[in-house]
């Protein structure tokens, strides 16, 4: 039996990250990639990166699928695009992002550190209303565990 720990080092054997600071670059480019945030809806609504697109890690597969009522069309259109998985500290996302590869997407990577490192950074962070996060206040939001 594998620990979660384990499943996280195998599939970070196969999947690129890219640190805040470069994603930052490259959201500023004429081609930024696609952000896809896997966190729980509450961790999502708290503090997350402008333009992310909500896909909460227990839905993605048949979000990344046209045909189901979960399908998100932005992402199940992009399987040749450059996508970024985003979570809380780059675990959860780099098993979204091997999932996604399994699914066929091409070009898929993680966000190391993730929105944590995003923030310490000095990222940019919204709530749900789209209004900025200070950053103060996003590390006190982004460690609030998940509500059930």
């Amino acid at each position: 039996m594998k620990t979660f720990e384990q499943m996280v080092v195998e599939a970070l054997e196969e999947i690129e990250e890219i640190f805040p600071f470069d994603l930052m670059a490259e959201m500023e480019s004429d081609n930024p990639p696609l952000l896809i945030d896997v966190r729980e809806p509450t961790e999502y609504r708290s503090a997350h990166i402008p333009g992310a697109l909500h896909v909460p890690r227990g839905i993605l597969e048949a979000a990344s699928e046209p045909g189901y009522a979960e399908t998100e069309p932005a992402l199940a259109e992009g399987r040749e695009q450059d996508i970024v998985v985003v979570c809380r500290s780059g675990r959860r996302s780099a098993l979204a992002a091997r999932a996604l590869k399994e699914l066929g997407f091409i070009r898929v990577r993680n966000l190391k550190l993730g929105v944590r490192g995003w923030n310490d950074d000095g990222g940019p962070l919204v709530d749900h209303a789209g209004a900025t996060v200070d950053p103060d206040d996003a590390e006190v939001l982004i460690e609030k565990r998940a509500v059930p």
